[in-house]
């Protein structure tokens, strides 16, 4: 680290709206960390200018982050800055080639969120081979964080501990659970299994998708759909299809907040498009034999139909609204989930069949999801002890996760600034119970599973208010504790901004699941690692 100099970088979203809401958080978070550089004897440059047009200093494309890299020296020392979601792809491509020292940083907070952005980018750095740093910070001046900045300031890295990481092989499971585990895996592996992708790569996520050798090694094979399909297949839904959904939803207890502008607020019109997409996508599933589904989200669908949100959490769930084939003859994927992976994240397409086949096996509840890893804090009510996670998936997840289930599940108009035409969510608190977690990801060409236990608190009414006013109102929320995982382990090993999660009955049987799954992951060909807890 000869030069005294520290180059900025800040990936941004693709739509102008998110930009330019976001910048405000993100300008503020430069500040800071310019002043946290400079104590140290540094000084903070931005590598490409605020842009006085637009009113936002984002790269907002993957060409405007190729064009800022031929102007970056290829040794120089790298911060990619963090204070909002942004598309990992504007800036991979100059990372991949570039000889200097990288770090990520995000600040922590809950609001736009650059926890998610930074676990994303980290995950696709990781994918990509690309060797970088990472930090995070509330404000920037804890010792925790400025110690590590002055250690890759003087050396080019900074380190964390990840004593909490245990890699696990296959003769270390022994039991009742890891035999059925194996036994799933040589069913997969024999009989094979679809799963739908509309449209790959969803918002920069380039560490989302699963090469296809690594994936037919699992027994796994992608049927590449078109999110055009989707759409075509949502008009011909009848309209009386589409009423039978809604009433259904209505009767377990869904309240759905209304209002009369459409731009602005929820409408009934925006929700019986939703219903005409959820019917859609179960017959398309079916259409094509597919065990399991991913719809893009945001991007392509947003400029044709509303949210997608309502679709996956109903899909999610065992309990949903019957739909039936087109000639009326069946009733489709009857008693069960279509499962389901948000934002068509392959590695949580695979972990989801995979927790759903061992949660089927062991006669556990089968609906899992995956959430992002938001952001966190203790309880400040004083009810529980210990660190809580904000999980929370950007729109849906699966009513029989809620405390009252359909009955506590609400739906709200998603941010206008991310869907022009609307679309509700399916929100809900997350009843407190005991989970398996866990994250598939790509790294070294070959696949990796995290894999952990933890338990959802009940916190008060008010906890939970000010936890989702820190964070986005419209979607559903969990308060988990991750056993045996700190806030900075987490952070310093997870490789995505995603989490899967899945409840069991009680405690010993989440210890099952939890064999099972690793079992069936290690005979697939996944390498297992155990976090936070031994077997």
């Amino acid at each position: 680290m000869a030069s005294r100099e520290v180059l900025l970088l800040a990936s941004g979203d693709q739509r102008l709206s998110a930009n330019q809401n976001c910048w405000a958080a993100q300008h503020e978070m430069e500040e800071r960390l310019g002043q946290a550089v400079a104590a140290l004897g540094y000084t903070l440059r931005r590598a490409h200018p605020y842009k006085e047009t637009e009113g936002h200093g984002f790269l907002a494309s993957q060409r405007e982050g190729m064009e800022t890299f031929r102007s970056i020296p290829p040794d120089a020392p790298l911060i990619v800055a963090e204070a909002v979601w942004q598309y990992s792809h504007h800036v991979l491509a100059g990372l991949t080639t570039h000889r200097g020292p990288i770090l990520t940083v995000a600040n922590w907070s809950g609001q736009w969120p650059g926890l998610v952005g930074m676990l994303n980018l980290n995950a696709s750095l990781t994918k990509a081979g690309v060797r970088y740093s990472t930090l995070w910070s509330e404000d920037f001046t804890d010792d925790y964080f400025t110690s590590r900045l002055k250690s890759w300031l003087e050396t080019g890295r900074c380190d964390h501990r990840v004593d909490h990481v245990h890699p696990l092989l296959a003769a270390g499971l022994k039991s009742d659970a890891a035999d059925a585990g194996r036994g799933l895996a040589e069913e997969l592996q024999r009989d094979k299994a679809i799963m739908g992708v509309f449209d790959e790569g969803c918002m920069g996520m380039f560490n989302a998708i699963i090469p296809d050798h690594l994936l037919h090694r699992t027994g796994v094979f992608k049927e590449r759909l078109s999110q055009s399909a989707l759409y075509y297949e949502s008009l011909q839904v009848a309209p009386v299809d589409a009423k039978a959904v809604y009433d259904w939803i209505r009767e377990r207890g869904m309240r759905f907040h209304f209002g009369v502008d459409g731009a602005s607020e929820l409408t009934q019109e925006q929700v019986f498009r939703q219903c005409r997409m959820y019917v859609a996508a179960v017959r398309l599933a079916d259409d094509f034999g597919c065990s399991l589904i991913g719809i893009q989200y945001q991007q392509g669908l947003k400029d044709l139909l509303p949210a997608s949100d309502l679709v996956e959490g109903m899909l999610n769930n065992a309990d949903r609204p019957p739909v039936r084939s087109r000639d009326g003859s069946r009733e489709l994927f009857a008693g069960e989930p279509v499962v389901h992976f948000n934002e068509v994240d392959e590695c949580a397409g695979l972990d989801g069949l995979i927790t759903y086949r061992v949660q089927r096996a062991l006669g556990q509840p089968v609906e899992s999801t995956l959430h992002d890893i938001r952001w966190g804090d203790v309880d400040r009510s004083g009810t529980v002890d210990g660190y809580v996670w904000v999980l929370l998936i950007s729109g849906a997840a699966p009513p029989a996760h809620f405390i009252d289930g359909w009955a506590g599940a609400e739906g709200f108009r998603q941010p206008a600034m991310y869907f022009p035409s609307g679309g509700s969510t399916l929100r809900g608190v997350s009843r407190p119970g005991e989970i398996v977690w866990s994250r598939i990801y790509v790294a070294d060409d070959a696949l990796h599973m995290d894999l952990g236990r933890g338990t959802v608190v009940a916190l008060p009414d008010e906890e939970t208010e000010r936890r989702w006013q820190a964070t986005t109102y419209q979607w559903p929320i969990m308060h988990a504790q991750l056993h045996g995982v700190s806030r900075d382990q987490l952070m310093a090993k997870h490789q995505s901004n995603h989490i899967q999660v899945v409840y069991s009955d009680e405690a010993l049987a989440a210890d099952q699941t939890l064999q099972a799954k690793a079992a069936m992951a290690l005979a697939l060909g996944i390498r297992v690692n155990l976090c936070g807890v031994t077997l």
